[in-house]
């Protein structure tokens, strides 16, 4: 790793314009880009104490090797050249939003002769009117094939138009009356693109017109006796709004808006876009990002406007709905503004049916996140190539099917615990999960703790070998924590925990917890299980007496597997220390006396109806009480006796001490 000061600028060499910045790793690939409003400020952001930035600049700042910055005259111009360059570069620690799939379209290819309707993906073309996107191609054509019996546009391909034009003969759709066949001159080409235009008319939302004339033609046709062409006009009047249908509406006032919404946690980030064209959602789509560099919601949001709008495939409307707004918002909004050719308005929806709308694009970004996890996690594919590029990485004989995780937690030095979680095949195991009480020393020392809890599960499964007698236990290693009956299995007699080792052993932390794994398993004589230690600052992967960490990619299905299983050991450490903190803190004065359990204890605070009353009762009074007898007695009377009596309540409004204390509890 590079020490940022080897590469720092010299004091006064940057400039204070606004401005794009590149750093660079030792061979010369862009690792990051960025822009600011003033470049000085920023970059020498990037040049304090390693250990007081976040974990992902520190690591982007450690690879770096050299930094660069070009000038520009506005921040609209930094941030047009920053998506450029981030789109030319793909740096690595910059966020970038995964589009699993090319979105289709309904496209109307308004600069040919004949308009022809069909799906199109990928970037937009000049003259092509485009509406949606849509979730599925299937969607789109259930659509037209409603449309096309009122507007029965050409869809045909080019070859298939030509080859009718050739032998004066239309194709299917021409015969069943889904297509006005301009390729036999059934109608002229000026009618045809009309017949087009006023498609794109009731696609764009103006849809008043046309179901008024349709049923006004269908009126005259029944009033006329014509009654074969009234019911086919009701027919195509059913199959409109049927196709209306499909875009419900959900913005009164015919609005043109994109609404962004995202759902993050600590690795990864979901943002979900729905497409609102005259007032009805005419489509959506997502993204999943892993977030490589140290980014607020502001800045991912800044980040999908980027990625949506900055290839110019995707037009921008009048409002863009944001759960937060970009800093600083003038250059964002000028550069959509000036993309749009016309004012737009960039905001976070506050009241209403926008704001109501943003709560159901909300729920779909959260379970965008949920599913990705999902898929990744529980997909036999994805969990077999995680565990062989863990296996690769770290060089084992073969792939660790067990792996179990250790994590220390505390709350400065009290309460201290340990968790233990175990995968197998890539998948939780819960019914494997253990906690430790550290019970060797008191204080906070992580390190030491970490001895503590490897020696203490490793020696149980020496035990288990050794009652199975696949483990001879030399006379000098002395004797061994016998294994309470409670733990044993009546059926087979094996214990029942810590009976299997893991392929790998995964500690929270970095080199000193590594070692002091490694030391606690050289102390049992243990050689056949891996180790390895995953540092969350900068998610390095640190093995047994390396000086330097394995370092996976970011994408790397193995790295994710290693963050899930540390991420769960910290989840199921961190529960386990918050309840003991909890118990620890509502404990009263009647928890320790000895003898006395939670049943008796109820059953004298319900008799005495509080603290203060059970501590003036003598105990004879006590006695009384059901299921308390003569020596329980004496021994409640010598506790609460022994002890301070709890400070009186005092109002502080008034300073005066409140001497109801009826509720008073242990």
């Amino acid at each position: 790793m590079a020490d940022p000061s080897t590469y720092r600028p010299a004091p006064g060499a940057i400039p204070t314009s606004p401005g794009v910045y590149k750093f660079r790793d030792a061979h010369g690939r862009v690792i990051y880009v960025g822009k600011a409003k003033s470049l000085r400020p920023r970059l020498s952001s990037y040049f304090q104490d390693v250990a007081n930035l976040h974990p992902r600049t520190a690591s982007m700042v450690t690879t770096a090797a050299a930094v660069e910055w070009t000038v520009v005259a506005t921040e609209v111009e930094a941030l047009q050249l920053e998506y450029s360059w981030i789109k030319e570069f793909d740096p690595r620690f910059n966020v970038k939003y995964r589009d699993d799939k090319s979105y289709p379209e309904l496209a109307v290819t308004l600069n040919e002769e004949y308009p022809r309707v069909q799906v199109m993906r990928g970037a937009h073309k000049k003259g092509v009117r485009y509406f949606g996107p849509y979730g599925h191609a299937w969607a789109i054509r259930e659509t037209v094939d409603l449309m096309l019996r009122v507007f029965p546009v050409r869809t045909c391909s080019n070859g298939v138009f030509k080859r009718a034009r050739q032998i004066g003969r239309p194709c299917l759709l021409g015969y069943i009356g889904k297509c006005a066949a301009p390729c036999v001159g059934k109608i002229s080409q000026a009618e045809h693109v009309e017949l087009a235009e006023e498609f794109c008319d009731f696609m764009a939302g103006r849809t008043g017109n046309h179901l008024r004339r349709i049923e006004q033609e269908m009126q005259q046709a029944a009033a006329g006796m014509e009654y074969e062409k009234a019911a086919r006009l009701r027919d195509d009047l059913g199959a409109l709004r049927r196709a209306m249908e499909k875009n419900a509406v959900v913005l009164a006032d015919g609005t043109d808006a994109d609404l962004f919404a995202l759902a993050e946690d600590e690795l990864e980030a979901a943002v979900q876009i729905f497409h609102v064209r005259g007032g009805r959602v005419r489509g959506q789509r997502g993204w999943v990002t892993d977030k490589v560099e140290d980014v607020d919601t502001a800045g991912l949001v800044e980040h999908a406007l980027q990625q949506l709008y900055g290839g110019g495939s995707e037009s921008v409307p009048r409002e863009v709905l944001v759960p937060a707004l970009p800093e600083p918002l003038v250059p964002v909004q000028e550069w959509l503004t000036g993309l749009r050719g016309a004012q737009v308005d960039l905001r976070v929806p506050q009241r209403g049916d926008k704001k109501d709308l943003m709560t159901t694009v909300q729920r779909n970004a959260q379970q965008s996140l949920v599913l990705h996890k999902t898929k990744r996690a529980s997909d036999l594919t994805t969990r077999s190539r995680a565990l062989q590029e863990i296996a690769d990485a770290l060089e084992l004989d073969s792939v660790p099917l067990r792996i179990e995780c250790f994590d220390i937690s505390h709350l400065q030095g009290e309460d201290v615990v340990a968790s233990m979680v175990v995968f197998e095949d890539g998948l939780a195991r819960k019914s494997e999960y253990r906690r430790f009480q550290i019970k060797g020393f008191e204080g906070q020392d992580d390190v030491r703790s970490m001895h503590e809890v490897i020696t203490r599960r490793f020696r149980r499964y020496l035990q288990e070998r050794e009652q199975t007698g696949e483990w001879a236990v030399p006379e000098e290693e002395g004797p061994r924590e016998t294994v309470p009956d409670s733990l044993v299995s009546d059926e087979t007699g094996r214990p029942k925990r810590f009976a299997y080792p893991p392929q790998l052993l995964v500690v929270d932390g970095g080199q000193p917890q590594v070692a002091a794994a490694r030391r606690a398993l050289d102390e049992l004589g243990i050689d056949d299980v891996a180790l390895c230690g995953l540092a969350k600052r900068l998610e390095e992967v640190w093995l047994p007496g390396a000086s330097d960490p394995v370092v996976l990619p970011r994408s790397s299905e193995g790295l994710y597997l290693l963050q899930r299983v540390r991420d769960e050991a910290h989840r199921f450490a961190i529960t386990y220390q918050r309840s003991k903190r909890a118990k620890r803190l509502t404990a009263g004065e009647l928890d320790s006396v000895p003898g006395l359990g939670e049943t008796r204890r109820q059953a004298l605070l319900k008799h005495f109806g509080s603290l203060k009353k059970l501590r003036a009762a003598t105990v004879a009074e006590i006695c009384e009480v059901p299921g308390i007898g003569l020596r329980t007695a004496e021994t409640v009377v010598a506790a609460l006796a022994a002890r301070t009596p709890v400070a009186p309540a005092v109002n502080t409004a008034t300073g005066e001490i409140i001497e109801d204390s009826s509720e008073e509890t242990p």
